[in-house]
């Protein structure tokens, strides 16, 4: 993993001039010309790297954006992952989509992935990069490259859209314009300052010793003990996104850990990291993308996890998936510890739950 990347990539998310650069460095590691990043909830705002900025700046201001189906198929994508034009359409449809034919490619554009991050506070999030049509497709290494950055794109970019990708001009500001419960928490998980919405969260938020701040639910908390232990050892792995359940067990919110890095100081301080917590029902975001915005899972772990809601054994997915018994254990195992589960029978009963309190 690119570690100085993953870095600057969390310090964009209330830095929001950063991002052009991080859109560059992250386009480059796939051989693209650049990066983008759309986001939209009430209104569109959008940022892209050097090479394509004016590109895209004519995309937006002449109507393009509205015409582009790509768009919508990356909203619409099950999989926590960066797709390519070859998984929508055939080269003949590409060849005769008005799109690509009259806007990207006379600009020496034609290829890119993308994906779509949909979340529960009604925030749209689109990542591509764009690569020159002469050099080809994008390739399925680079692709995997981009879906190892995906999770740490997805967090950063959620607070920076909440933030409506301006500066804030510090923590209270910031904290306040996010519109949910978040808390900037120090290295031992001492609370330095929350948001007005925290009060919310009542009974599920308890105070340890010297102001730490602990999860009613058991397991969230030992999570998140782990997330900022993780960070303490400067480790990007690990999981920082989980499920906060209330006390019968019923997942009430999605607890995500973003580190604050290098410029993120200026506005937060000397805070360690920024727990923020988002409902988990909503009448926008279907149960199957709920369960992404969760859990961090690959594409892989994402085909487990939605095999087992529906009952499916391992000998079923492993047949299903035309791959091996024991590579359907080992993801079932990664799985299990994304969502804090102990068996398969409580990752089942954890998924029906947030289906039953995600509206379709």
């Amino acid at each position: 993993m690119h570690e100085d990347l993953v870095d600057r990539i969390y310090e964009c998310s209330v830095v929001p001039e950063a991002w052009p650069a991080v859109l560059g460095e992250v386009a480059a590691l796939t051989g693209s010309a650049g990066g983008l990043l759309f986001s939209a909830r009430k209104a569109l705002n959008w940022t892209a790297s050097e090479r394509v900025s004016d590109i895209f700046a004519a995309y937006v201001e002449e109507g393009w954006f509205g015409k582009c189906s790509r768009r919508l198929c990356l909203m619409n994508q099950e999989a926590p992952s960066f797709f390519v034009e070859h998984d929508f359409w055939s080269d003949a449809e590409i060849e005769a989509d008005p799109v690509y034919r009259d806007f990207f490619r006379p600009r020496g554009l034609g290829w890119s992935a993308g994906t779509g991050v949909q979340v529960p506070t009604g925030d749209n999030i689109v990542f591509s990069v764009e690569r020159a049509f002469s050099d080809g497709p994008v390739d399925a290494d680079s692709v995997a490259r981009l879906n190892m950055l995906r999770p740490h794109l997805a967090r950063s970019a959620l607070v920076s859209a909440r933030l409506q990708h301006k500066r804030a001009q510090g923590a209270a500001e910031a904290l306040t314009a996010l519109q949910l419960p978040a808390f900037l928490l120090r290295m031992n998980g001492e609370v330095a300052e929350a948001s007005p919405l925290a009060d919310e969260l009542g009974a599920r938020i308890l105070w340890g010793a010297q102001g730490r701040l602990r999860l009613a639910d058991r397991q969230a908390d030992q999570m998140l003990g782990d997330a900022l232990a993780a960070l303490a050892a400067g480790s990007d792995e690990g999981v920082r996104s989980f499920a906060v359940r209330d006390d019968i067990g019923i997942p009430q919110q999605v607890a995500h850990v973003v580190p604050v890095r290098r410029g993120a100081h200026d506005v937060f301080g000397d805070s360690y990291a920024l727990l923020l917590l988002l409902p988990v029902a909503s009448d926008r975001v279907p149960s199957a993308t709920l369960m992404k915005s969760l859990f961090d899972l690959t594409p892989a772990e994402a085909r487990i996890a939605s095999g087992i809601a529906r009952g499916d054994t391992p000998e079923a997915l492993a047949t299903d998936g035309d791959v091996a018994i024991s590579t359907v254990r080992s993801q079932i195992r990664r799985v299990l510890e994304k969502t804090g589960c102990s068996r398969q029978a409580d990752l089942a009963a954890l998924l029906a739950r947030i289906g039953s309190t995600t509206p379709n």
